[in-house]
């Protein structure tokens, strides 16, 4: 398993069989949900402010007392202006006032401060200003529930401190319990704190249990047009907010299996990601963040696929052949293995299969032939989004990965059915080495599951030997990239005199030799 300068688990090779690819976002990459936009809130708060507060000619009275705090009866100019001379524990104190105006005001001083200022962000941990947030998201008042959640956004941005004390004080559930308010600005801060949130492996467990189902139900399914409302279209808030939501799940997707299996068994979040993807690809939005998000959820959960989905279903996808067989081949049903009737029912596999549904739903998708053609769109139409092609791959290579019988028969609806290779030799032009190792991975896995070596050998070695350096020595491509085409070349030569052919042909032989006899401990 290789890991890199990120902390980034990519690959976890299976030596001479396949290889299966498994995919982790950057924090600097993913964890702020928008750092272009937040500059922007950043700047807007005074302005905000003021006009919220210029509805009013005067603060109202609560209880129509003007006894209440002094403030009550300040103008509205003096209000203003305290937003410049006001310091941390005033604000702090502001949010457990009753006054709604002086909520806001203590929620927007703190937003200002805690962008990017590490020193404010303790501040307001140690003057214990976060339950008093946490206590205003559910406020009656939309507009303190704005702020509070804006002011919680940059307060834990790159700080575990103050993210850890946030679900420790019950931040989560209220968060979900706003969530159900349906205001877009809202909306936005909610997601953009869980995304925020989800950056972190040892809250990625509890995140997961406390936020998946509403989520999925609030923001997931709906805007991804596989509820009640066909949405060809998303508003600009409406993108923000799938694409903190879909950030969100594309970190917590990255975490262990337990979390893997509770994304996979959630109602609706799988048929949402398939649905929104195929509701981009004829609409050229392919390109979009929301689209790479998702097609990056699916890579991930298909990370071990094979290993982890529920035995039962592990059983029909292996067939009764596979059940019934054994080393010492015995009969499969009444005919014996070689016979010629066993052989066709094997070649059956890619005209019937009885092993699935005809229309998928929700974790159906992640091993049904049909997510192959999805995955085949997206790289055909993909053109500039790499790291949305890489995914693709990257599930590809997953669904592809071992020696599973049902690994061979998608590795055959791929090569056979949707004719995928002349599009990944395409694509393997790329200098980037993400993609490359995707790529080359796959291929790799298709090398082992071909049925034809020969022809595969004739289409696959002078392109493959390409990306191999020329003396052992050169770093043009990375080691996984390395350890795929020598695997894929492997997996052709000891199958093919055609491979070795073309590999002595394509002056392959001295790049292997270099690699050998290489003394770089790489």
């Amino acid at each position: 398993m290789s890991v890199t300068s990120e902390n980034v688990f990519l690959t976890a090779l299976q030596p001479n069989l396949t290889v299966s690819t498994y995919a982790v976002p950057s924090e600097t990459e993913l964890s702020h949900g928008g750092t272009h936009a937040e500059e922007a809130r950043f700047k807007r708060v005074h302005q905000q402010v003021s006009m919220r507060l210029a509805e009013k000619s005067t603060l109202p009275r609560q209880n129509g007392s003007s006894s209440q705090h002094a403030a009550s009866g300040v103008s509205l100019c003096a209000l203003i202006a305290l937003l410049n001379s006001l310091d941390m524990p005033t604000a702090i104190s502001y949010l457990d006032e009753s006054d709604q105006n002086l909520q806001i005001l203590g929620a927007a001083y703190i937003q200002h401060e805690c962008y990017h200022n590490n020193d404010a962000k303790k501040q307001v941990n140690q003057l214990k200003g976060i339950p008093l947030l946490v206590k205003l998201f559910t406020s009656e008042s939309q507009e303190v529930q704005r702020y509070a959640t804006g002011a919680t956004r940059n307060l834990i941005y790159e700080s575990m401190e103050n993210k850890v004390a946030l679900i420790e004080v019950g931040g989560t559930p209220k968060l979900m319990e706003a969530l159900r308010e349906p205001d877009n600005e809202l909306r936005k801060n909610i997601t953009g704190i869980l995304w925020n949130l989800s950056s972190k492996d040892n809250l990625k467990e509890r995140l997961a249990r406390e936020t998946l189902a509403e989520l999925t139900e609030k923001i997931l399914i709906p805007l991804s047009g596989t509820g009640d409302q066909d949405i060809i279209e998303l508003s600009p808030s409406e993108s923000d907010i799938f694409f903190n939501t879909t950030g969100c799940l594309r970190n917590l997707s990255s975490m262990n299996e337990k979390t893997r299996q509770q994304m996979r068994e959630t109602r609706g979040l799988i048929d949402a990601l398939v649905g929104y993807i195929q509701k981009c690809l004829p609409e050229t939005n392919v390109e979009e963040k929301g689209v790479e998000n998702a097609v990056c959820v699916l890579r991930n959960l298909s990370y071990q696929l094979y290993t982890e989905i529920p035995p039962s279903a592990l059983l029909r996808l292996e067939g009764p052949s596979r059940a019934q067989s054994s080393s010492k081949g015995e009969a499969i049903g009444c005919f014996t293995p070689n016979s010629k009737k066993a052989k066709d029912r094997q070649n059956q596999d890619l005209t019937t299969f009885t092993e699935v549904s005809r229309q998928p739903t929700d974790i159906e998708w992640l091993w049904h032939p049909k997510i192959v053609e999805l995955y085949n769109q997206v790289l055909q139409r993909c053109k500039i989004n790499s790291t949305t092609r890489e995914a693709a791959a990257g599930a590809l290579q997953n669904l592809t990965a071992g020696d599973k019988r049902w690994a061979s028969v998608l590795s055959r609806v791929a090569l056979e059915q949707n004719r995928m290779l002349p599009v990944i030799l395409d694509l393997l032009r790329t200098d980037n080495n993400l993609e490359l190792r995707s790529l080359t991975g796959l291929l790799r896995n298709f090398s082992l599951h071909a049925k034809d070596k020969n022809d595969m050998a004739t289409n696959v070695v002078n392109p493959l030997l390409t990306k191999l350096p020329i003396d052992g020595r050169q770093k043009e491509s990375s080691n996984d990239v390395v350890v795929n085409v020598c695997g894929a070349l492997n997996n052709l030569v000891t199958s093919s005199m055609v491979a070795a052919r073309d590999i002595a042909f394509f002056d392959g032989l001295p790049k292997l030799v270099g690699i050998k006899t290489s003394h770089d401990s790489r």
